[in-house]
This record gives C-alpha cells, structure tokens and sequence, in this order.
C-alpha cells in the first residue's frame, strides 16, 4: 500500500493541537490512516510497530513535523496530504482570528506576556524537563501536559519549584482550574468554595462536575501527576496544593482525588490533614478509611461521595439530597432480558479513574474482575486485547495512546473493542463513558453512535439483547452540552447513569447472580 511522507523541518506543534489534527486526518474520506506528530524518537517507534515506516522518515528530528498517510493510491495519498495541510492552516487562521499570538520560544513569550505566571508545557517528554527548569527560573508555576519524562527530572524540578514557592503541575497532568479558568481537559464549572487535588485527571473532573451538579462549585482544581504519591517523588505537589488551598480564602473545603499513596506518602498527607484548618475529604479509591478518620479527615469511598461530602462539608447538606437507592423494578427488568450465558461486564472507559472506580465496585461483589490497569498481577489482563470475564479497559492508558490520540480526541480503537465486545455471547452489560469538555472531542456520543447501533445488531443477530450502560462526564454548560449529548443515547436505546459511582453499581447489579464470597 502507497505511503506518503512529509517532513517539515522545524515546524513545532503541541501535542494537543497534533492530537486533534490526528483525529480529523484519521476521518478523511478513502485513507487507510494517518499519523500526524513531531518527529522523535518515540514516534518513530511507533510508526515502525503499524508498519508505516519508510526510510524518508529518519529525516526527521524531534523538532520536525512528520505527516505520514497511508492510502489505496498513490493520487489519493497526495490529496490526503493536502488536506492534511489545509487542516494546519485552518487551524492557524482560527487561532489568527482570535487574536492569539504565537512565540516561538519561551523567553519570547514571557518578554511579551509579563503578567503571566503559569506556563502549560506540551513538548515532547524528552524536552519538557528543559522548558519547565526555564518556566521556574522565569517565577512561573508550570502545568506539564507532557508525559515520558524521567522519574528524576520530576522530581528534581517539584523539589526546585517548592523551593521557590511555585506549583509543578504533573508530568502527565490533563486537568486544572485555576482562577476559573479551565486549563487542557476540563469543564465548565460554576465557581464556589469546594478545592480540589489530585493525582487523577478524569477523577477530578467527576467531583467537579459532580459538586457543580449538587448546586456548589469549584474553587480551584490543581493536579499533580499520577507520580506524586509515589514512594520516589513524595507527595511534594499534593502537599504544597493543599496549602495553597488551605491559604486560599476562597476555598472553604479541599477534596484529595488519587489511587491509594505509597504509605510513607500516605503518612505525610494525613499529617498536613491533621495540620490543615479546613476539613479535608479524602477519596483515595481503594484506601483504608480509619486512618484517614485518626486524622482527623473526611473518607470517601467513591467519587460521588466525596463531592456529597464536600457539599455537606461546605455548609450546603440541607441543600444536598442523599444519594437515591438504586431502582430494583429497573434492574430486574435488565436481568430478565438478559440470557443465562450472559455473565459478564466490560467497561470500554476513556477515563483511567472512571475504570479505577468501576472495577472497585464490581470487586465488591466479584471476585473475577481483570483490567489492563489492575495493580494485582492476577487481575491484569495478560493480552489488552483479549478480555475475560468482567473486563474493564482504559482506553487512555499509555499501551494505547503511543503515537495516538487520546480516546477522550480520538475514539476509533474504543468503538472497534465495542463491536468485537458485543460478538461475545458472555458479555450482558456494556460500560462507555463519555467525557465532555475543553480539549475533549467535539461530539463524543455522535461520533459513536453507529458503533453502538451496530454492537446491539450483532447481539440482537445472535438471539441476544445486549443492554449498553453509558454515563456523560459533563455540565449542561460544555459543548456539547451534557442533556444534548445524553439525548441522543436515549434515542439510541441507551441505559444512562448520573455519575461513575452509578454506573459500576448499575452495572454490577445488572448482571448480578451471587455474591462474592
């Protein structure tokens, strides 16, 4: 098959903008594919492992733009390119249009923006060390969108940063608000008095979506990397961010979002908890309660819970319906169209917290829960394109996403799962999350519409129903907005739920035969 490469040298994007520019090329009418990337050394690898490496390509340094098209022809490889390039300058004349400007480099762009002081790094992993030692040196707090950077360097870099009285925010960090203003993925949230941090990008846009919907809103969200909490970095930024909240008079409650911290970690937090003047909600999923509790702060165990608990924390609880018990007409209703083969869950996530909180739920009555993301060995799925009993899948984790678009830009390899998935005559429940907001795909749910259309047919063909569980990450305030996007799910034959926690207790229950022993 023809491929077709264009190398232009010294062409710089960020990877943001080459994620989104990757997925409308991938949507082009008549191409096999298309990656669009700057040229390192990684990306490269990952061209040579789909097979679209040509010689041309080692041209290409990491500061280079590669535009790499496969096609039937080769006339249609060279229009492809063509309208390839036709998406970079629409993009440049929208950004010219708003009257964006664009530097060059950081220095320039601190001589002519001195107001500033937060930089968002989106480099390539392997530069981004450099960039951020800059933004520091410059009195700059620093948001590194950028993942494959050494353990060493971030944790050099945060202990620089605390030095200085400045926040390093990731690597590997995808969500912020900060002075209401909401920074690479994250929704549009009304401000209010609830702080959030996080080690968890998709975890902290449920809470803040999930206070916005309890009628309370968001100070601040500050992440910190899925690293932080780790043995070798410390916790410096999750401590230095709930001091910051904890000095910010506009925040009045502060939520931790995470997986549960290393323990040495642990114990630092729980001291700033017992230090801090604000009540603290802890919701580390998976984590023990009591010592959160000795500390003197509020356990959550769910996503959903955490944001009640900062509402009632805030002084709103006679605002703050609890939550309703599930509806047992509704889940004996799935059950019994279900089949007796029909056993089994798989959760097809974006989100990496969302299928952290899946699986803790399903857990709790299933002992036979798998994932790609599984810290047990046991539990981890040997070929993460292969599933077993109940699977839950993050689609965002990095097994997926080398030389891709996030699933959350990007749902092709999600929406190819769906299918096979609805093949299998053991699967009853079908788990998809939908994640609106900044950054995010333009149209999630329309995008994937005709794949689920599609999954229920291969079921129905097969004598089967198959009952698909989906929940929308977002506010009536997003565009699209939440109750748009959920409309067409429903017209679909689309089960929704109203937040994470929902869906796994749906989802569990839907299926539901024995208790885990």
């Amino acid at each position: 098959m023809p491929i077709k490469v264009v190398v232009r040298k010294g062409s710089y994007f960020d990877s943001v903008s080459l994620m989104s520019l990757s997925t409308k090329a991938n949507q082009l009418e008549g191409i096999t594919q298309a990656v669009v990337a700057m040229g390192t050394e990684m990306n490269k690898g990952v061209l040579r492992n789909v097979g679209l490496f040509v010689p041309e390509i080692d041209r290409a340094g990491s500061g280079d733009l590669l535009i790499v098209v496969a096609a039937p022809t080769e006339a249609r490889c060279d229009t492809a390119v063509i309208e390839i390039e036709a998406l970079f300058e629409q993009r440049q004349s929208k950004a010219r249009g708003a009257g964006d400007a664009r530097y060059a480099t950081l220095e320039s762009a601190v001589r002519h923006v001195p107001q500033a002081n937060l930089v968002i790094i989106s480099v390539p992993g392997e530069h981004a060390a450099r960039e951020a030692r800059k933004a520091i040196e410059s009195d700059l707090h620093v948001m590194l969108f950028s993942d494959n950077m050494s353990i060493d360097d971030e944790i050099s870099l945060k202990q620089v940063a605390h030095a200085n009285g400045l926040l390093v925010m990731g690597p590997d960090c995808g969500t912020a608000i900060l002075g209401g203003i909401g920074l690479c993925f994250a929704n549009k949230v009304r401000r209010g008095d609830v702080g959030i941090v996080a080690a968890s990008g998709t975890g902290s846009q449920e809470v803040s979506v999930r206070v916005h919907g309890l009628g309370g809103g968001i100070s601040q969200l500050i992440g910190t990397g899925g690293r932080d909490l780790s043995e070798k970095v410390g916790g410096v930024m999750m401590i230095d961010a709930m001091r910051a909240l904890g000095a910010d008079p506009a925040t009045a409650v502060i939520v931790l979002v995470s997986k549960p911290p290393a323990k040495s970690v642990e114990r630092k937090v729980l001291a700033e908890i017992e230090a801090c003047r604000k009540p603290v909600v802890v919701c580390f999923l998976g984590g023990s309660q009591d010592a959160v509790i000795q500390a003197g702060g509020h356990f959550a165990r769910t996503t959903s819970e955490a944001a009640l608990k900062a509402m009632q924390l805030s002084g709103k609880h006679e605002e703050v319906a609890p939550q309703e018990p599930l509806d047992a007409a509704l889940i004996e209703t799935v059950r019994g169209g279900l089949g007796s083969g029909q056993k089994f869950i798989r959760g097809l996530l974006c989100g990496g917290t969302i299928c952290d909180e899946l699986m803790l739920i399903a857990r709790e009555k299933y002992a036979n829960v798998y994932s790609n993301i599984a810290k047990d060995p046991e539990h981890r799925l040997q070929d993460i394109n292969q599933s077993r009993e109940h699977t839950f899948i993050d689609f965002g984790d990095d097994e997926f996403t080398r030389g891709r678009p996030h699933p959350m830009i990007d749902p092709s390899l999600r929406i190819e799962r769906l299918l096979r998935e609805a093949a299998d005559p053991s699967v009853g429940v079908i788990v998809m999350d939908f994640i609106l907001g900044f950054g995010a795909h333009e149209d999630p749910v329309g995008v994937t519409l005709a794949a689920i259309l599609q999954a229920r047919q291969i079921a129905a063909e097969g004598g089967r129903h198959l009952e698909i569980l989906a929940y929308v990450l977002g506010t009536g305030e997003d565009r699209p907005p939440r109750h748009e996007q959920i409309g067409k799910l429903v017209a679909a034959g689309v089960r929704i739920a109203d937040s994470c926690t929902h869906a796994g207790l749906l989802a569990r229950s839907f299926v539901a035969k024995e208790a885990r022993s």
